[in-house]
């Protein structure tokens, strides 16, 4: 992904800009020029205009001051029920608009702002709706200091520094040292900004206060509205209609032990018509049946885009009424879904498909460990029965190696961490995930029906979300090459970029010194990942068709491809509506975003969750690696935990350390000590701070020598060297603050 600006950095070229810049302006500035890239610009923007600190150029108006496309805020309807709004900027003129509401559009009702087309029919403003916008004040986070007139609140954000000052009558009975949601009620015109407590979230300090203080700082909505859940209770179990009865199938799910919904069922049998080849089915819930255009549900589910995932908790796409209960293939239950039925040959090329609407009734409910064994010839009580099955859907897996071989998608190996905890929510151990071929063989076969779908609407030229990976930019990969040819590797240069090149550099890596640093720095040059209306491809799958399909009930994308399918295929009446399709560009965005504000807590969650757990063991010293270079100093990703901690510039001497952006280094001028991206440290624990998940270091070692640090004479202990330089290595975390005492 292009490097996003830091929010301060952001804000003070805003500051110095005469007008007010656009999107695109703000984004030329900065070199922002992929799609992933400027969805996380324009959040950016969203919270410095929310914070007061950027506002947007205003729209060319017409005759009357009204602008072709505008916000509107819904006032409510009239005596005669039109739906009639005002124009939502403070010093616009008044005029009355008469809100065109259609079919299957999200509900409206009065304080709702919503972007719209405005137009004049006969003297009278029309607004049609484009999608209602996010709405309301400020909010903060954070630890609220009783005080005689006034309390503060000290903010937990990430590079909070600004205070906000509670009146008495505002506090809602907060207590000193509570955790707390609050509204901020006046700006910082003169000295600080104000804020009203809305909401008391308890003792900071309790583990299961980790993950709650992610979801609000990132305003992942964890509550679901009154009218969502009365829509999900009613939602009857659906009969089985016009499905094709795939009840003889030997379906089951395999998912991780703790798993509550079960989205995805398999099965595999050899091909009578195809020597060595195999018929693989991939069978996936039927939320569309339940989730409908326009409904509750629907509107809640656009709202949050996908489910979030916790160490302690799940905050859901849908109700637990649909995603523990009736969406979810559980074992020995009818169930409805969208089924397809794959051909595949003994080279594991997938030679065609077959899209249903069906009925299933899953055989087991395994996790990944029971499959594992079974795969390796020890099966349980509970696979034994299985066991013939589970050995066709290895055996096909096998197959589909070849073709993997053959495509070479992107072969990263970056283990993932797994936190333990125990029932009071507090760390036990980190470690990190075991990568079993059970796995692996889910993940194929879900890739496979993911391509079939897209395929299958691409075939029919229906309206769809393609998942699209674009290629690296240049910039990146000649970055990249730099960090190669430090290690003494050589990335091919001169052809068009393929996944087998960087595959390539990746294996000559493996099992040297250079390994984790290689796959960091390949990671770090890879774009991110977004939805799409238009396909441009998934690089790092190396596949031209890619849609998601296979998890409606925790992915809204997955959802829009069925209806599409269902749509395409003329299935029923719960297909893609015309709403959908005229918003699947707004859609695209909501979702892209959702999904990155959810990585963003999970990242944040763990972060707090690895600093408690190591909060006892300051002083304690620690190997790990430099995986960030920033002007207020570098991190380190420890060898142990996989946690990321800061070396502030501070405690490297008393020199002036020069930042290069370029090559992501910071050279000493007086001891000429130059450290950059991947080297070898050895690092001791400064401060861990379970609050806002800050880990501050303290560098010992470099490649194997002390660190040269500068005295105040000037005089030194010597340099050391580097081994190699990458240069703009991707995007660098802000500073992770500690919380100030009072």
């Amino acid at each position: 992904m292009d490097k996003l600006p830091s929010k301060s950095d952001l804000a003070q070229w805003l500051n110095d800009q005469p007008g007010h810049p656009t999107m695109r302006e703000v984004a030329r500035a900065f070199s922002i020029k992929s799609g992933a890239a400027k969805i996380d610009l324009k959040a950016m923007l969203k919270e410095l205009e929310r914070d007061g600190l950027y506002e947007r150029r205003k729209r060319r108006t017409r005759g009357g001051g009204v602008p072709p496309v505008g916000i509107i805020r819904v006032t409510g309807p009239d005596a005669q029920g039109d739906l009639l709004a005002e124009l939502a900027e403070e010093d616009s003129e008044p005029v009355r608009i008469l809100v065109i509401e259609r079919k299957g559009q999200p509900a409206m009702g009065a304080g709702d702002r919503v972007l719209a087309k405005l137009v004049q029919v006969k003297g009278v403003w029309q607004a049609h709706p484009i999608r209602k916008l996010q709405s309301g004040p400020r909010t903060v986070l954070g630890i609220y200091r009783a005080g005689s007139e006034f309390g503060r609140i000290l903010p937990i954000d990430k590079g909070a520094d600004l205070e906000f000052l509670v009146p008495r009558t505002d506090s809602g009975g907060a207590k000193d040292g509570e955790l707390v949601e609050a509204e901020q009620t006046s700006k910082a015109r003169m000295g600080l900004p104000r804020a009203r407590i809305v909401n008391r979230l308890g003792d900071p300090g309790a583990p299961k206060a980790v993950s709650l203080i992610a979801i609000h700082q990132h305003g992942i909505p964890d509550h679901f509205p009154d009218e969502v859940i009365a829509e999900a209770e009613a939602a009857p179990e659906l009969p089985a209609g016009k499905r094709e009865d795939l009840r003889g199938l030997p379906l089951l799910t395999i998912d991780p032990s703790d798993a509550r919904d079960h989205d995805d069922a398999v099965c595999a049998a050899p091909d009578p018509k195809q020597p060595g080849g195999f018929i693989v089915w991939v069978a996936i819930a039927d939320v569309a049946s339940y989730v409908r255009p326009g409904s509750e549900l629907d509107r809640e589910a656009r709202k949050r885009g996908n489910s979030s995932y916790f160490p302690d908790r799940v905050v859901p796409m849908l109700p637990d009424r649909l995603s523990g209960d009736l969406c979810s293939l559980h074992e020995g239950v009818d169930r409805p879904v969208l089924a397809v039925e794959m051909k595949v040959s003994a080279q594991g090329e997938k030679t065609s498909h077959r899209f249903v609407r069906g009925l299933m009734n899953s055989r087991a409910s395994l996790s990944y460990e029971q499959a594992q064994a079974a795969f390796e010839g020890r099966p349980d009580e509970q696979s034994a029965p299985l066991a013939e099955g589970l050995g066709h859907l290895y055996d096909a897996w096998k197959a589909t190696l070849h073709a993997r071989a053959a495509r070479q998608p992107l072969d990263l190996d970056l283990p993932e961490r797994r936190i333990v905890l125990n029932d009071a929510g507090e760390v036990t151990s980190v470690a990190f995930k075991d990568r079993l071929d059970a796995h692996k063989v889910i993940e194929e076969f879900m890739v496979m029906a993911n391509v079939a779908a897209a395929e299958e609407l691409n075939a029919h030229r229906s309206s769809l979300l393609f998942r699209v990976h674009e290629e690296p930019t240049v910039e990146k990969i000649e970055a990249l090459r730099e960090v190669a040819q430090g290690a003494g590797l050589t990335l091919a240069k001169g052809q068009v970029l393929q996944t087998r090149h960087l595959n390539k550099l990746l294996s000559d890596a493996e099992g040297s010194e250079f390994d984790e640093l290689i796959n960091m720095a390949t990671l770090r040059s890879m774009t991110q990942a977004y939805y799409a209306p238009e396909n441009f491809g998934h690089f790092g799958l190396a596949l031209r068709n890619y849609a998601h399909f296979t998890s409606p009930i925790r992915r809204y994308s997955d959802l829009i491809v069925h209806r599409a399918l269902i749509k395409a295929h003329k299935w029923g009446d719960d297909g893609l509506t015309d709403w959908d399709i005229e918003n699947l560009a707004e859609t695209a965005v909501q979702i892209s975003e959702t999904e990155r504000r959810s990585m963003a807590a999970e990242r944040d969650t763990t972060d707090r969750y690895l600093a408690a757990f190591m909060a006892d063991r300051i002083g304690a010293v620690f190997k790990g690696r430099v995986s960030g270079i920033a002007r207020f100093g570098l991190f380190v990703k420890l060898d142990e935990t996989g946690a990321d901690g800061l070396v502030p510039i501070r405690s490297l001497g008393d020199e002036y350390f020069r930042h290069d952006q370029d090559t992501q280094t910071l050279t000493g001028e007086k001891t000429g000590t130059v450290l950059g991206l991947g080297q070898r440290v050895v690092v001791k624990l400064a401060e861990a701070e379970a609050i806002t998940g800050g880990v501050v270091l303290e560098l010992l070692e470099v490649d194997g020598a002390p660190m040269a640090r500068a005295r105040r004479n000037g005089r030194s202990r010597g340099p050391i060297s580097r081994k190699g330089a990458a240069k703009k290595a991707g995007k660098i975390a802000a500073r992770k603050k500690r919380e100030r005492k009072r």
